[in-house]
């Protein structure tokens, strides 16, 4: 997280006047702290990352792969 982000989310945590006094400044520190959001959307790039690979690998390698087959499906017949 920038430094810019940091400072503009504590500034917004520590002005909602229903987060004052220690209680409010805990949670705002255990919300900067929390990265399990930060987590699932690394696991949803990654996702996204393989997914795309998967797609471009089949659209470059199925007309070579069709090709294949079916000289060895012609092959096979032929016998």
């Amino acid at each position: 997280m920038s430094a810019t982000v940091i400072a503009h989310s504590t500034t917004e945590c520590v002005k909602n006047r229903f987060l004052t006094g220690k209680s409010g400044m805990k949670f705002c520190s255990k919300f900067l702290k929390d990265h399990s959001g930060a987590t699932a959307i690394e696991y949803g790039l990654i996702a996204a990352g393989i997914s795309t690979a998967i797609i471009v690998s089949v659209y470059t390698l199925g007309p070579t792969l069709d090709g294949t087959l079916s000289f060895v499906n012609t092959e096979m017949n032929s016998q």
